[in-house]
């Protein structure tokens, strides 16, 4: 969700009303008021802007505002304004929690460029909070779907629907995009969450293996991914086994299997049987909002994974990554996050199509031969840049087929 409101409060009526014309022209959603009692009435802790307020005013004045806002919000950001501006003055505005402080009359631009830092500062604190109680409700759906886009939103709600109607679902989105994870978070909101949940890839899948599988499921959910290329015979086999039930399918495809029904390659009754409930996912490029709250949540895996300090992520690296496509989705961000956790810089996409695990030990070699190239193939030396025990280096040289003497 993009935050732009801005509530402007100055007692001067021909100022307030110029000040106000600026911020409009400027796209922000703003609201005046002419004093803190007309203010405070729009002040609460639901308040999701900023405030910009004068200091000099009759009765009580700007300072009262800011303390009122933050014991509403102790988070809000209140910018301060003043004709009569004073170092004094500036250092009690700081002091006193003022997000920023400007003396009036200030540049037009000088004004939208702190309003727009403070509504980055705002908008970051109402994701965190949301995230936050999404981790804290026992929602599997707000918990484990990441996203505050209203696309995100409205997959939730499909995903909670899915599971309780209880019907064979469906999922459909690009590569990289979590196919398998809607699909597991659609059983862990079902009334048999605590049954098995079993996934497998349809390509190459034989009647013997699904018969095995399906009783496996019993009570639970079977998601084949990439159903689209489920062997015909064991297509045959799959709508006898739906037929005799015990267990949810949830099939998983990165095409449209209307094509392959047409074709020929996919049955129209298994097809039919799954397009009545049907999930999309939104591709990255369809919600950009909602890639710095995903690339957040993966640094600090990649973080935790890694056994590294967080670090800090700034505004120039949230631009950056809205500016890119993401053609592989969130797989990729999450590439990207772990990269950038580890300072390697951009993600140059080879590491597409790997899970985790194997991307932080893709990781991992590049940071054992990048050290052995720095030591000219001194293995003690490198061994001592990365700051492991000459065992441990040795090992994990061996783990990758690493040799010091291929780097002299």
């Amino acid at each position: 969700m993009i935050i732009r409101k801005v509530l402007l409060v100055d007692d001067d009526a021909a100022v307030r009303e110029a000040l106000g014309q600026t911020l409009e022209l400027a796209e922000f959603d703003a609201v005046t008021a002419g004093s803190f009692v007309e203010a405070k009435d729009l002040i609460g802790p639901r308040f999701e802007g900023v405030i910009v307020s004068d200091i000099r005013m009759p009765g009580r004045d700007g300072f009262h505002l800011l303390d009122y806002a933050h014991e509403q919000d102790t988070e809000l950001p209140v910018i301060l304004l003043t004709g009569e501006g004073d170092i004094p003055m500036a250092v009690r505005a700081m002091s006193a929690g003022a997000f920023d402080f400007l003396e009036k009359p200030c540049a037009p631009q000088d004004l939208i460029s702190v309003i727009e830092r403070a509504l980055r500062t705002r908008g970051l604190v109402l994701e965190n909070r949301r995230l936050k109680a999404q981790l804290e409700t026992g929602d599997p759906a707000a918990r484990m779907i990441f996203g505050v886009s209203p696309q995100s939103e409205a997959l939730r709600a499909q995903v909670r629907a899915a599971a309780r109607a209880g019907a064979d679902v469906l999922v459909r989105g690009a590569r990289g995009s979590g196919i398998s994870k809607v699909a597991e978070v659609v059983h862990l909101c079902s009334s048999s969450a605590k049954g098995p949940f079993e996934k497998r890839s349809a390509a190459g899948l034989g009647r013997a293996a699904l018969a095995e599988l399906w009783q496996a499921c019993k009570g639970g959910t079977l998601f084949l991914d990439e159903i689209g290329r489920l062997p015909q015979d064991t297509q045959v086999a799959l709508q006898d086994a739906l037929e005799e039930g015990g267990a949810r399918l949830i099939g998983g495809t990165v095409d449209d299997l209307s094509g392959a029904v047409e074709a020929g390659a996919f049955s129209s009754e298994l097809y039919y049987r799954l397009d009545v409930m049907q999930l999309r996912i939104p591709a990255l490029s369809e919600r950009p909002e909602d890639i710095p709250v995903l690339f957040r949540h993966y640094v600090a895996q990649a973080a935790e994974q890694s056994g590294m300090t967080e670090p800090e992520i700034g505004e120039e690296v949230v631009a950056g990554l809205i500016a890119r496509d993401w053609p592989g989705n969130a797989r990729a961000l999450m590439s990207a996050a772990m990269r950038f956790v580890l300072g390697l810089g951009e993600d140059d996409g080879g590491s597409e199509g790997l899970g985790l695990a194997e991307r932080m030990a893709q990781v991992e070699r590049s940071l054992l031969a990048d050290a052995l190239k720095r030591t000219g193939g001194q293995a003690s030396a490198a061994a001592e840049v990365l700051k492991l025990p000459r065992k441990t280096f040795y090992d994990k040289l061996a783990k990758y087929g690493l040799k010091p003497e291929s780097f002299r």
